[in-house]
């Protein structure tokens, strides 16, 4: 018999994210017998293929789409990036990792004045739950970046909003959760789960493991998984592209968008530019997500509109990202419905920002039934 073929667990965490990888970091420190189940390696889905943007504000896209109301209902989902970005600030120091966390805050720059307009109502709802983002006009847009295009007319500046690596923040959960005694498994497929008896059972492809309680963070596989619990989530899987540049001399002190079109900009530690927004790749015949030319070349003309002066710096490689949703943009937190003792934790397109306030909350849920954020707008059974 294989020497994992069968394993018993207070705690199994599904999925070896980020926020997986924080939950299995809690949970360890709480003194729980805990192991994590990853079907690949390690940070090889959306938490390690974005682009390390640490979000705190109201994304201009969806709140241009869906309207105010919206951004309204989505504000407890904000908030609680709001209070995941004050756990970065310390998080290097806990986990003994240079998790390269910065920035000078956020600039979502507009060219249009009906654009400012919507960023001035976008701020006043940001404001309504203490994040002091506020508009600045083109002269301090130019003080705070002179390298932004002269034809913006300003910007909503976010002052919470910076950067990390995401390439070494899950493993650091992981390799500090290791240290107090959990199990990690990578390249182990879940078949199944039941429940008998109180406890839950797991077919995967490295036999048998069995848990007291059990949660799910494994983002775009959580679909199939909570069908073993006779449950739906609507949760979409969608690649997107990701661009890097050669190293420059640092130039870029914020987090950058686009009022009018998709666009992240940022610059690395290392003086690499990172350049995003959710632009798609396409999908082989097999199903497989591929590079889209058209996509990177749609990118790159918004980032030349925005910030002229980086058209002779040279590309270097642009890979494929993961951006998983929910229909309301908000997270889906909580317990499995009708199954005590399951728990699912996933944040929607921005789940690295809010990967260390989901290993806590996540944890608090299984140690004492509650949890210190209030949970009820994140309910899986809201859909």
């Amino acid at each position: 018999m294989d020497i994992i073929s069968r394993k018993q667990f207070d705690v199994i965490v599904v999925g070896g994210g980020a926020a997986g990888c924080a939950t299995t970091y809690n949970l360890a420190k709480a003194g729980v017998k805990v192991a994590l189940l990853e079907k690949y390696d390690l940070n090889t889905q959306a938490s390690g293929r974005n682009a390390g943007s640490l979000h705190g504000q109201i994304q201009f896209e969806p709140f241009d789409e869906l309207g105010d109301e919206w951004a309204k209902n989505f504000l407890p989902g904000l908030n609680f990036l709001a209070e995941s970005l004050k756990m970065w600030k310390t998080l290097s120091t806990e986990l003994k990792v240079d998790l390269e966390v910065g920035g000078n805050g956020g600039l979502m720059v507009a060219q249009t004045s009906s654009d400012m307009l919507a960023l001035a109502r976008k701020i006043e709802l940001e404001n309504s739950i203490g994040i002091n983002s506020r508009l600045i006009d083109r002269n301090e847009l130019k003080e705070k970046a002179p390298y932004i295009s002269q034809s913006m007319l300003g910007a909503a500046f976010c002052p919470i909003e910076g950067k990390a690596n995401p390439l070494t923040t899950a493993p650091a959960f992981a390799a500090r959760a290791q240290e107090m005694g959990a199990e990690i498994h990578t390249g182990i497929e879940v078949f199944e789960i039941s429940k008998e008896s109180s406890k839950f059972h797991f077919k995967t492809s490295n036999g048998e493991f069995v848990a007291n309680q059990i949660v799910l963070t494994a983002n775009a596989g959580l679909p199939k998984l909570a069908k073993f619990f006779g449950i739906d989530l609507p949760i979409t899987d969608v690649p997107v592209q990701v661009s890097v540049t050669e190293q420059v001399e640092k130039f870029v002190n914020h987090l950058i968008y686009f009022t009018t079109e998709k666009l992240t900009f940022k610059q690395a530690n290392s003086g690499s530019l990172l350049i995003g927004g959710g632009w798609p790749a396409k999908y082989k015949n097999n199903g497989e997500p591929t590079f889209n030319i058209d996509s990177l070349q749609s990118n790159l003309k918004v980032a030349l509109k925005v910030c002229p002066s980086i058209s002779k710096i040279n590309l270097i490689r642009t890979w494929i990202g993961v951006g998983n949703g929910t229909p309301d943009h908000n997270p889906i937190i909580g317990m499995v419905p009708n199954t005590p003792g399951a728990y699912i934790g996933m944040y929607p397109y921005m789940g690295f920002t809010a990967s260390p306030l989901m290993g806590q909350v996540l944890t608090e849920l299984v140690v004492n039934g509650t949890s210190s954020v209030d949970l009820k707008p994140f309910s899986p059974q809201r859909f």
